[in-house]
């Protein structure tokens, strides 16, 4: 094994040691949703954070787009797995406290988790 592969890391068991998923859903009827709330913004500025911090890739973090996470009424909404950790944002500088927090060091950003009872 060259010293080049053996200074990249490993990839976790479950591949990513994060994974960030990003609500997008667009309702047509006219309901509330994720898109109405600068989802698409935040999933931007999420993914070229981690990439520009290095964490991108396996072993560490992924960031990708969903669709509905059936948790409209805290939109817009991203969950962080394998913590399971509901997150809503409203601003380039609530993505950049869960990328430097969360995704990088492993701590909750407690203010912008999603209260447990908001769903739909």
């Amino acid at each position: 094994m060259s010293s080049e592969s053996s200074s990249a890391p490993a990839a976790a068991p479950g591949y990513y040691q994060r994974h960030i998923f990003f609500c997008l859903n667009d309702r047509a009827n006219g309901e509330d949703s994720c898109a109405h709330h600068n989802a698409q913004a935040g999933f931007d500025r999420c993914k070229s954070q981690v990439k520009a911090a290095g964490l991108a890739g396996p072993g560490k973090v992924r960031v990708n787009k969903a669709g509905c996470l059936d948790r409209c009424a805290g939109g817009p909404v991203a969950v962080v797995y394998p913590e399971g950790t509901w997150y809503t944002y409203v601003d380039a500088a609530d993505i950049d406290e869960i990328v430097e927090s969360h995704l990088k060091n492993g701590q909750v950003v407690e203010r912008l988790v999603t209260p447990a009872e908001l769903g739909r």
